[in-house]
């Protein structure tokens, strides 16, 4: 286990403490805090002042929500603004709960009322914000969605006073169709009350600061207050272990019954986890549904073949809230130690106290979750932070395809490990045009207003809105494209009204959402609710599966009513969930090629995984990969320029252009019957025509259809859509360049 110091900045005696109001002030010392941590003391001045956007990005634990809200209830408690309000948004309803109970605490002696609202609250607790806008408002993106559509004429009463608007988690919704939504809403909000709102965001990890303020602020007309905190001092202890996949070992007949056996080093992972991790706190990070159902059952079975009492409890967004609670409970209550098998559903923001360490199975799906994870682990008394990564790689044959040969996941993995490091982060995605985000955002605007014109539409949502690269050309062909679909119509004078479509679409359930959701199966078992599971991987009766980290057969498939009926089981198999993998970075890949050239071996590699790096660098110089860039094996030919994801789908559209199979691959453009020749031929023809049109390659990409409402868009500005935010012209234009030379 490698130990590595992160140093902390210089810390100052606090001035910002006096400025707080003096029973903000007397809470404090009740806290037994002695001073300010770093981000609450820089945060104190500029948000009392509340002429300037302000963004705090500081270490989980750092006390981030507390540097926004000690001043904010300073604010609400002077005479002035006793009728005031004040929106707290949330990518997560659990977050809220949480910070609900966090807040509560505080605001309940400070008499300042804190309303959340989501989903799974009452009708008559909403109904109090609703009569009585004032104190905290709770809430997510989709709720306020909901307000719009439901009390659109209210809007202008219910946030007459607002005072602050406070993002947390801002990095999750940078760059995505939900951030776009976050945005549009943002706007609509200071559009209804006429005048600008402070705006306040939150965030452990942020790869561009300029970025984000440009995503909290997007009319750039404002300053932005800048707080980043350093200050950790915390020692961060790693160890990245290496796996050969091997065949599952031999079992009985009659022995786990219908049970399907697994990759043999999956369960030599598991081991190695029940083995380090039992009998302490934990979060084991295991990338999708489907490795979470497998390790929390894997772990509850070791903890019965040992006759102790089940430590380890799955933790997934399919999962019913009440189960998801339970293992957060679990967490929390330190009297028993407890590890929560879990996908990107506790890496954010819900307080769960501190963990002894963070499991990572597989590669991580960024540097920046990996830093957030990371923050999850050593919070309390100076202890370490403590990560372990479990990397599988494929025992390597004559058959064996490159990216195995070169160990791609073992060296994207320490190619991250070192970006972490170095305190670089991805930066957030920019440049998209959003357009499904913004059908659903036509749609709620007219429901706001009963109907609007053209020009009030362009100007709210685009000119003066966040979809601002959407010009006047491009919203009229929009408009035109809305109203084929009868999702909109123009009345006799002029207002635009919902279609008979949009009105259907608006009146669902599901409008409030700008992201996709797959309608899902109930699973229940007696007359409890497990969970759900997505409609498009069905089961059929008598088959049987793992969820909730328990073994079940499927008694009964209820197609009407969508609901599968489960009973307990010996057997069973985790089900097979949807899901994307994230996009890598340039800068990750160009790290990778580093790592290959290098001799230098990481010392938080263990023995295996040093096998594995020395395997991977021996077969990086047998394909004279330091200076070559095109590797055949059989009939398909390995293009390689090092770069992210977003350069090597272009250059992949770019030779298909060309009428040359070529797909992205990960670590290099497979291109398949083609020769090397014909390779270089093409690219040098690409070259020449200069840095392409991304539009035109966007028009040759068969499904672009991804997102939410883009069912509903036409092929041209489907392919505007799919160019702005999939493709990089310039990227390409310079790796080309790169490899030709």
């Amino acid at each position: 286990m490698t130990r590595i110091v992160l140093h902390p900045s210089n810390s100052e005696e606090s001035q910002a403490f006096f400025l707080l109001d003096e029973k903000i002030r007397r809470w404090v010392w009740e806290q037994g805090w002695t001073v300010l941590r770093d981000a609450q003391e820089r945060a104190v001045a500029p948000i009392l002042a509340g002429d300037t956007d302000v963004i705090i990005a500081a270490a989980t634990a750092a006390g981030k929500t507390e540097a926004a809200f000690l001043p904010i209830c300073s604010k609400l408690l002077s005479k002035e603004n006793q009728n005031s309000c004040v929106v707290y948004l949330s990518p997560l309803k659990a977050l809220i709960n949480d910070q609900f109970s966090r807040m509560e605490q505080l605001c309940e002696r400070l008499d300042i009322a804190v309303h959340p609202w989501h989903g799974d609250i009452s009708g008559s607790k909403k109904s109090r914000f609703l009569k009585k806008p004032n104190g905290i408002l709770l809430i997510t993106p989709e709720s306020v969605e909901s307000l719009f559509v439901n009390h659109g004429n209210a809007i202008p009463q219910l946030f007459e006073n607002l005072l602050y608007i406070v993002v947390d988690e801002l990095h999750s919704f940078i760059g995505s169709e939900r951030g776009q939504q976050l945005q549009s809403l943002l706007h609509r909000i200071e559009c209804a009350i006429k005048r600008k709102v402070p705006r306040i965001g939150l965030s452990a990890t942020i790869g561009d600061m300029q970025l984000a303020s440009q995503f909290l602020r997007p009319d750039g007309v404002s300053e932005t207050e800048m707080i980043v905190s350093t200050t950790t001092g915390q020692e961060l202890q790693l160890l990245l272990k290496g796996y050969l996949q091997k065949q599952p070992p031999l079992v009985l007949a009659g022995e786990a019954e219908a049970d399907l056996q697994p990759d043999g080093s999956l369960l030599d992972i598991g081991d190695n986890l029940f083995k380090t991790l039992r009998g302490s706190s934990n979060l084991i990070f295991a990338n999708s549904r489907n490795r979470v159902e497998f390790f929390a059952d894997l772990l509850r079975k070791r903890c019965v073949e040992q006759q102790l009492p089940n430590e380890f409890w799955p933790h997934h967004g399919s999962l019913s809230k009440e189960l998801r609670e339970d293992a957060e409970a679990a967490i929390k209550d330190k009297s028993c130690p407890v590890s929560i098998v879990c996908t990107s559903t506790l890496e954010m923001g819900i307080d769960i106290g501190s963990v002894a360490s963070i499991a990572q199975v597989g590669v991580p799906p960024s540097v920046a979750s990996m830093r957030q994870r990371l923050g999850r682990s050593g919070r309390r008394d100076g202890a370490p932070a403590v990560l372990r990564m479990y990397i599988q790689e494929d025992a390597l044959t004559e058959k064996s395809d490159l990216a195995d040969c070169l160990r791609a996941g073992l060296v994207q993995t320490v190619a991250m490990v070192r970006l972490l490091l170095e305190k670089w982060y991805e930066p957030p995605p920019a440049g998209g045009l959003h357009l499904s985000t913004l059908v659903q955002q036509m749609l709620s605007l007219i429901a706001q207003c009963g109907g609007v014109t053209a020009v009030q539409a362009y100007n709210v949502l685009c000119k003066n809105g966040p979809f601002s690269l959407v010009g006047q050309q491009m919203f009229t062909a929009f408009l035109r494209n809305l109203g084929e679909q009868r999702l909109i119509m123009q009345a006799s004078d002029g207002l635009l009204l919902h279609g008979q479509i949009g009105e259907r679409i608006v009146n669902h359930y599901s409008f409030y959402t700008a992201f996709s959701t797959v309608e899902e199966y109930r699973l229940v078992s007696g007359d409890r609710t497990l969970g759900t599971l997505p409609i498009d991987r069905p089961v059929t009766e008598g088959s049987l599966l793992i969820f909730g980290g328990r073994r079940w057969l499927v008694e009964e498939v209820d197609s009407a009513k969508k609901v599968i009926v489960l009973k307990p089981s010996k057997g069973g198999a985790p089900p097979v969930f949807g899901g994307q993998a994230g996009w890598v970075h340039d800068r990750i890949r160009q790290e990778m090629f580093v790592v290959y050239s290098e001799s230098h071996v990481p010392t938080f590699l263990d023995a295996k995984a040093k096998t594995l790096l020395a395997e991977a660098r021996v077969n990086f110089s047998r394909f004279s990969l330091e200076s070559k860039r095109i590797v055949t094996q059989g009939s398909t030919a390995h293009l390689f320029c090092w770069m992210g994801d977003r350069v090597l789908d272009t250059l992949a559209a770019m030779l298909r252009s060309k009428g040359i199979k070529a797909t992205n691959e990960g670590i290099a453009i497979a291109v398949f019957n083609a020769s090397p020749v014909e390779i270089q031929d093409a690219l040098r023809v690409l070259l020449a025509e200069g840095k392409p049109d991304t539009y035109e390659l966007a028009r040759s990409v068969e499904n672009k259809v991804c997102q939410k409402y883009d069912l509903f868009l036409s092929d041209d500005l489907l392919s505007r859509d799919y160019a702005a935010s999939k493709l990089d012209a310039e990227g390409a234009y310079n790796a080309l360049k790169n490899m030709l030379n």
